[in-house]
């Protein structure tokens, strides 16, 4: 009883409070404090405070790393989705620090208000397969940064940009040897001259093409003229405007400068790439890449390059394969292919993956990134390296096994542009890729032993191998092989040259009977040679002509090589043909049956009617130094891609 009694001592606190007060205080000292450095973080407003805090990290304007692989940060330029909202920064703020303050924490890429469109980063999953965004570029108004995650993995550890890369134009341009519209002759002097009429009536029908689809079309891929409307198409994965970016570099060489003005804007404004179909590797590459590239080389605005590149970066997955051999089919949105390509039978085509050499070479040239020229190098390492029978390419090889799935080979469709790669990489690398030169005569003279005839009636054409069996018949795709051979004629073996140099004139010959025996004086998609006709189209499936560029390419090769005024007079009947059967009220269109002097109309404006018909047109009415074939090479699409020599003030250092 007395121990109860006792009072118990209990030691007063220094602020003379008790221990379960004290804890309480503690609580609530601790909350305020959490929430202080919550808001500091959190609140959209707050970059201010935060760099009270946090020191600053230097991030170019308009750049953003998305991730980083095999030790090479991949850097995306931040694009603002379809009819953005403003950004509107916080008052007293400007841009720049507006974007400064995009932080990363614990290995994660912050995202600051107002946000843009998620696009997915399409080069972190192969090895090495880094995209190096250019640091001097003018980016539109960023819209926040994206953080980049691949499904199932863990957040990939961020990396400070590279150093800037930069690519000097004005250097580049005053090494070429010709002005690139050619040395003008004083019109004054011949102003009724019959080839400056003739040049003037083709750059007419530019025009009147370009007004049509900007009428009716403007930012779809193409015209319907007839219907008088737009049309999207499945080829290119949702991406638009295939006819503006088709068409820039024949605007800027025609002198249509108000409307090559145009086409410049939509691509500012208007051409985005936060796309998410499934989108043709080929297509994209040589129509919107090869554009692209080609405007800025003939222009020298950043909006080309910065869109060139990283539209390249979004083609990148396509080459994650066994073998490396690109997919023909990129998926924009998961970056792999939605149906099985993997499965037996599945393929990818010669064409195809052996037509983007050049404008990747071109994609490392102007980005400092050497994934590009990488790929493309191992698509090389495979051909090399894989038996060819009888020394021809067959159409179709596996980019699992790295083995051919048929033995089809054609110059033509499937086949065509991979020979015609070949010589121009030789070409465009100023005569130095001599393993390109190597694997195209090796291939022409496979060519010559085995699919080379002539027939009864004298005519020189390429017919098409099956295992052996001979399907005599030329499409007009292969009708581009005469100015193919013509252009390489002068650095083939001595005792070859004169004999590739009749060849490609007699080849070109024939394509011209194809279209001469018919009523329209246009050619058909396929002809034959059997049953005592001579090229001739044989069944209605065959007679249609889409607007093809293939024979009036060859006419120009020919007309440079030869000056055989026979190409211009060829050229200008085809001309006249557009004219007569081609031309609508609302655009050019192709024609269903090229036998009937009423032809059925097929309701399309091809984007490759403005880049390649009309400009392969134009130039064999245009004296040789415009484009000069010195100074410049066309991608299949009609590009010009410049040569790169290595003494080239404006190259990135060394042969690529």
């Amino acid at each position: 009883m007395l121990m109860r009694k006792v009072p118990v001592f209990v030691p007063a606190s220094p602020w003379g409070l008790r221990l379960p007060q004290k804890f309480l205080f503690l609580l609530f000292l601790s909350g305020l404090v959490t929430l202080c450095f919550g808001a500091l973080f959190l609140l959209p407003n707050s970059s201010r405070l935060k760099r009270l805090f946090l020191a600053p990290r230097t991030q170019q304007p308009g750049l953003e790393v998305v991730a980083e692989v095999a030790g090479h940060p991949l850097v995306r330029e931040q694009e603002s989705p379809p009819n953005p909202a403003p950004a509107v920064p916080a008052p007293g703020e400007d841009d720049a620090s507006s974007q400064a303050s995009a932080r990363r924490r614990k290995g994660w890429l912050r995202r600051t208000h107002p946000t843009g469109t998620r696009e997915m980063a399409t080069a972190a999953r192969s090895s090495g397969s880094s995209a190096l965004r250019p640091q001097g570029a003018t980016a539109p108004r960023p819209q926040g940064a994206t953080a980049a995650r691949s499904s199932g993995s863990a957040p990939l550890r961020p990396q400070e940009p590279s150093i800037p890369f930069s690519f000097d134009f004005h250097a580049f341009r005053s090494r070429l040897r010709h002005p690139v519209l050619g040395t003008r002759a004083d019109e004054s002097k011949e102003p009724q001259s019959l080839v400056r009429a003739q040049r003037e009536k083709i750059k007419e029908m530019m025009q009147f093409a370009w007004q049509s689809y900007k009428r009716y079309a403007m930012g779809k891929n193409e015209l319907r003229p007839l219907t008088k409307d737009g049309y999207e198409g499945n080829m290119f994965g949702g991406l638009s405007g295939a006819t503006i970016i088709d068409s820039l570099d024949t605007l800027y060489l025609m002198e249509l400068q108000e409307e090559f003005q145009e086409a410049k804007a939509w691509v500012e404004e208007n051409f985005h790439l936060n796309v998410s179909g499934e989108a043709s590797l080929f297509e994209v590459n040589i129509r919107y890449i090869g554009g692209l590239l080609s405007a800025f080389y003939l222009t020298g605005e950043e909006v080309f390059r910065i869109k060139a590149i990283k539209l390249g970066e979004k083609l990148l997955p396509a080459f994650n394969t066994p073998t490396g051999i690109p997919k023909g089919v990129v998926n924009f949105k998961s970056s792999i292919r939605s149906w099985g390509w993997a499965m037996a039978g599945s393929s990818s085509v010669l064409a195809e993956f052996g037509s983007l050499h050049l404008e990747f070479l071109h994609l490392t040239e102007l980005s400092g990134n050497q994934v590009f020229a990488e790929k493309v190098r191992n698509i090389r390492k495979v051909l090399r390296k894989i038996d060819k029978p009888f020394g021809l390419y067959p159409n179709f090889l596996s980019p699992v096994s790295g083995n051919w799935m048929q033995h089809h080979v054609s110059v033509g469709g499937l086949g065509d542009s991979f020979y015609e790669y070949l010589i121009k990489s030789w070409l465009m690398s100023a005569k130095t890729d001599v393993e390109a030169k190597d694997m195209y005569y090796e291939a022409l003279e496979a060519i010559e032993t085995h699919l080379l005839n002539v027939s009864p009636g004298g005519l020189t054409y390429i017919a098409e191998w099956r295992g052996g069996v001979l399907d005599h018949k030329m499409g007009h795709l292969a009708c581009f092989s005469g100015g193919m051979i013509a252009l390489g004629a002068e650095d083939a073996k001595e005792e070859k040259r004169a004999r590739y140099r009749e060849l490609a004139a007699q080849i070109t010959k024939t394509c011209h009977e194809s279209y001469a025996r018919s009523d329209t004086k246009l050619g058909p998609e396929a002809f034959w040679f059997n049953s005592g006709r001579e090229a001739v189209a044989t069944q209605l499936s065959e007679s249609y002509y889409i607007l093809r560029p293939e024979v009036v390419e060859s006419y120009m090769y020919l007309w440079r090589q030869t000056h055989d005024p026979i190409y211009r007079e060829w050229g200008w009947e085809v001309v006249t043909a557009l004219e007569k059967y081609c031309r609508t009220e609302a655009g050019f269109s192709g024609i269903q049956d090229v036998y009937s002097s009423i032809p059925s109309h097929d309701n399309k404006q091809q984007t490759f009617f403005l880049a390649e018909t009309l400009k392969y047109l134009y130039l064999l009415f245009s004296e040789d130094d415009m484009l000069s074939l010195e100074d410049w090479v066309f991608n299949t699409e009609a590009h010009p891609l410049p040569v790169n020599r290595s003494d080239s003030p404006g190259r990135v250092g060394g042969q690529l």
